[in-house]
C-alpha cells in the first residue's frame, strides 16, 4: 500500500471514531438521545381512550395548563385554546387518521403527530397575543385549511 493511501485511511479512521465518540457523549452524557418509553394508543379508539375521550384544556398548576388535543382530518380539537399570558403550557397530541404536523408560529414549537402515538411538547407563553396553530405535514386535499388559533391574555 503507497504511503499515501496509509495517510488517508488513518485520517479518514480517525476522523470517523471522532464523530462517534461525539455522538456518544451527546446521547449519554447530554442526555440528547431518541426519545425512549413512548407512549402509544390505539387510532380506532381514540375518542373513547383518556385523556382524549375529553379534550380541552384544564388547569394543572398555578399559571400551568395542560391542552389534550386529537389532530384529525383537517381539524384540530379543541378547535379554540385561550390562556394567560405567562402560562406553561403542556401539550398532549394524537392523530386519529394519518401523520399530521403541529407548528405554533413565532414559537420553537415543530412536531410530528403520527397516529398510534403520543406527543408531548411544553411552551411558556409569555406575550399576549393571537398564536397561530398550523399543520405543517401534508395530510390530504384539505390540508390548506388545517389551523386554528391560540389566544394568549
Amino acid at each position: 500500500m503507497h504511503r499515501d493511501e496509509k495517510i488517508w485511511l488513518t485520517l479518514s479512521f480517525g476522523m470517523i471514531m471522532i464523530f462517534m465518540l461525539i455522538t456518544g457523549y451527546q446521547a449519554f452524557a447530554l442526555e440528547m438521545g431518541p426519545p425512549s418509553n413512548m407512549e402509544t394508543i390505539d387510532p380506532t379508539k381514540v375518542d373513547q381512550t383518556a385523556p382524549f375521550d375529553k379534550p380541552g384544556v384544564k388547569q394543572v398548576g398555578e399559571n400551568e395548563y395542560e391542552v389534550v388535543m386529537t389532530l384529525q382530518a383537517f381539524s384540530f380539537n379543541p378547535n379554540k385554546i385561550e390562556v394567560p399570558a405567562g402560562s406553561t403550557v403542556t401539550f398532549v397530541l394524537t392523530s386519529k387518521d394519518v401523520t399530521h404536523g403541529f407548528q405554533i408560529a413565532n414559537t420553537n414549537v415543530n412536531a410530528m403527530v403520527p397516529p398510534g402515538h403520543i406527543q408531548k411538547i411544553k411552551q411558556k407563553f409569555d406575550k399576549a397575543g393571537e398564536y397561530l396553530i398550523l399543520c405543517n405535514e401534508y395530510c390530504g386535499a384539505g390540508h390548506q385549511v388545517m389551523g386554528t388559533t391560540i389566544t394568549v391574555k
